[in-house]
């Protein structure tokens, strides 16, 4: 593609006001692109208890004062867009209502999968623009050999992102831009100082943005007593059925938790499982969290046609896990079974499974 070509490209680019959607605008208007900014508005912090002012996370007045700040300095078009329906739609329905199901969910892969690569397209569309690019530190590439866009990490293994975005389409990864997987985090705030950019130095949160404080426990309780809902106590049980305390709500407790318990055992305890219908929480031993094998389901075959043939991938069962060698196993379309090499602690529902060759993202889903 020569410069006179992309120069005729415009991309409508996702912003947050942090230092990274910041630095991929001047990375694309320097490469020629015709840049547009974009800020998501997805959730108003004053619904239910945040301080946004103390917390400047994404859909915030100053995150929001922060960009335009950028793009007029650089003319760089900026448009925030109100998502809020949608997100309460798809994003807080679901995260209520799989923790109510005893399950863990990932957020964030639900808002990237249904609500930025759909709703962000559409405005995009609606303008103009050829792509549309973020801030994630992941790579895209079309892979000949496979005949397909791939995803792939980011150089950066400490900020690789590819976890979260199995669920897009072909036709999503073949319209979008993700710079940032060519550089390393210390690389993006050193271009951000020579832009002379106010979120060179802003510190970033990994946590999901519309829990402010990082307490899930106070948003399920505000967000279910808005909606005149509540949780009803229950027991804490061990694997043979001994009651060993009480619990004020199942969904304050995910796989592998350890503190918070309010019990006391001559041994660790540990949460091994969930069980909704009984309203119970199930606690053992550590060697009892060990697994070798999971289902997944609702898979999206991206980095290959879903295969008829049992394969071996790297498999990793939530954001922070390393990925583990496995025998992957298709059963239907969208449904595999997992046996794992060597056990792996606290597999947990409702996260993310995620099937790696190398750094190619082969397909992702959702653990049964």
């Amino acid at each position: 593609m020569t410069d006179k070509e992309v120069t005729r490209q415009k991309v409508l680019v996702a912003v947050s006001g942090g230092v990274d959607s910041s630095t991929v605008l001047l990375l694309l208007k320097e490469q020629g692109y015709d840049v547009i900014a974009a800020n998501m508005k997805l959730w108003d912090y004053a619904e239910i208890g945040a301080d946004l002012f103390k917390d400047g996370r994404c859909c915030s007045l100053e995150e929001i004062n922060d960009l335009r700040l950028v793009c007029n300095r650089f003319s760089i078009p900026f448009y925030v867009l109100d998502f809020t329906r949608q997100f309460r739609k798809i994003v807080i329905n679901d995260f209520i209502s799989e923790y109510r199901a005893g399950r863990t969910p990932n957020p964030c892969i639900l808002c990237n999968t249904y609500l930025k690569w759909t709703e962000l397209f559409k405005k995009a569309r609606e303008i103009g623009c050829d792509y549309i690019a973020t801030g994630h530190y992941a790579s895209i590439e079309y892979d000949r050999t496979r005949a397909r866009h791939v995803i792939k990490k980011g150089i950066d293994e400490t900020r690789d992102q590819s976890y979260a975005l199995w669920g897009l389409s072909q036709e999503a990864l073949a319209c979008t831009l993700m710079p940032l997987g060519e550089y390393r985090k210390s690389d993006i705030r050193e271009i951000a100082k020579e832009y002379n950019l106010k979120t060179a130095d802003k510190p970033e949160s990994r946590e999901i943005c519309f829990v402010a404080d990082d307490d899930y426990h106070r948003f399920l309780k505000e967000w279910e007593a808005k909606e005149g809902r509540g949780f009803d106590p229950g027991e804490i049980v061990t694997t043979d059925g001994e009651v060993v305390g009480h619990h004020e709500g199942y969904v304050f407790y995910t796989i592998g938790q350890r503190r918070g318990l309010g019990i006391s055992n001559p041994t660790p305890l540990y949460v091994k499982d969930i069980d909704p219908l009984s309203n119970r929480v199930i606690v053992g031993a550590n060697h009892e969290l060990f697994k070798d094998s999971m289902r997944v389901s609702g898979i999206n075959w991206v980095g290959l046609d879903r295969p008829s043939t049992p394969f071996k991938a790297d498999v990793k069962i939530r954001y922070l896990h390393a990925p583990a060698p496995a025998m992957v196993t298709p059963l239907d379309d969208s449904t595999a079974e997992i046996v794992f090499d060597h056990v792996q602690r606290a597999i947990t529902r409702g996260q993310s499974a995620v099937f790696y060759e190398n750094d190619i993202v082969l397909a992702g889903g959702i653990i049964d």
